[in-house]
């Protein structure tokens, strides 16, 4: 009989699936070590932090602006600025003022993060893998584009270092490249939250002109998005206060990021 610290260990360290017989038509394969190492993750980070998703609206236009205005000057230097880059920029310099959000539960502790590591999902089609931008609040927008770049590009030819994939405090995960309006992404194990960003899409939205505080209907793009966050350690007003200060930060970003 298993002791209570051994059926613990066994419980948030091992993975059982339970089988299930196949039919005539079906076509059985087995898992590659990606799809296995996944698969196994995503059931222990369910069974060790109690998930709660809280979501936001965030509108583009400011965003839009910049990108059209320095579209060329950063071409020229050899960096394309995605939507993706702007968050990871903003959710690195909030993170700082958030130390709950990019923290992880040990034991009956708490572990708040002294630097602030951003995983960025990407597709590998099939399959998903988490690189890391290290000590991500550190680097300038353009810094952050040309990292995530670069870490999806060897992720996807198979050539990324372990400390590549290692060391994240909180992660980013983008379904909305695909279409999906809003996702409810497991926060990975050894991280407090993970925020989901869905699909960018023009939306008539009603605005207030700052001059005559008349409201009248707009075209904005604006997109959902979704913070999942262990609620051992991340209250509701500290995850709607996050978001709520990204919302703001993508907003109004600012010119010299």
């Amino acid at each position: 009989m298993l002791g209570a610290d051994q059926l613990w260990a066994t419980f948030y360290g091992e993975v059982r699936n339970p089988e299930f017989r196949a039919r005539s038509a079906d076509r059985v394969e087995p898992m590659d070590k990606i799809r296995r190492l996944t698969a196994d993750h995503m059931v222990v980070a369910k069974r060790v932090a109690p998930h709660v998703h809280s979501f936001i609206e965030v509108d583009f236009t400011r965003i839009d602006e910049l990108r059209r205005r320095n579209r060329e000057t950063w071409m020229a230097r050899g960096a394309r600025v995605s939507y993706t880059a702007f968050i990871a920029w903003a959710c690195s310099r909030l993170l700082r003022d958030y130390p709950m959000v990019n923290s992880v539960v040990s034991g009956r502790s708490v572990i708040y993060r002294g630097n602030v590591n951003l995983g960025i999902a990407v597709d590998l089609n099939p399959g998903l893998i988490v690189p890391v931008i290290h000590d991500a609040d550190e680097f300038s927008l353009v810094g952050i584009a040309r990292r995530i770049a670069d870490l999806a590009a060897r992720a996807r030819s198979r050539k990324l270092d372990p400390a590549d994939i290692q060391g994240a405090t909180f992660s980013l995960t983008n379904p909305g490249v695909l279409g999906t309006v809003v996702g409810m992404p497991i926060i990975p194990k050894g991280t407090a939250a993970i925020l989901g960003t869905g699909a960018i899409e023009k939306r008539v939205v009603v605005v207030t002109d700052p001059a005559s505080g008349q409201d009248a209907m707009a075209i904005r793009k604006r997109a959902f998005f979704s913070l999942g966050y262990d609620h051992r350690i991340v209250d509701g007003a500290d995850a709607a206060r996050f978001i709520a200060d990204l919302r703001t930060t993508l907003a109004e970003f600012p010119e010299d990021a």
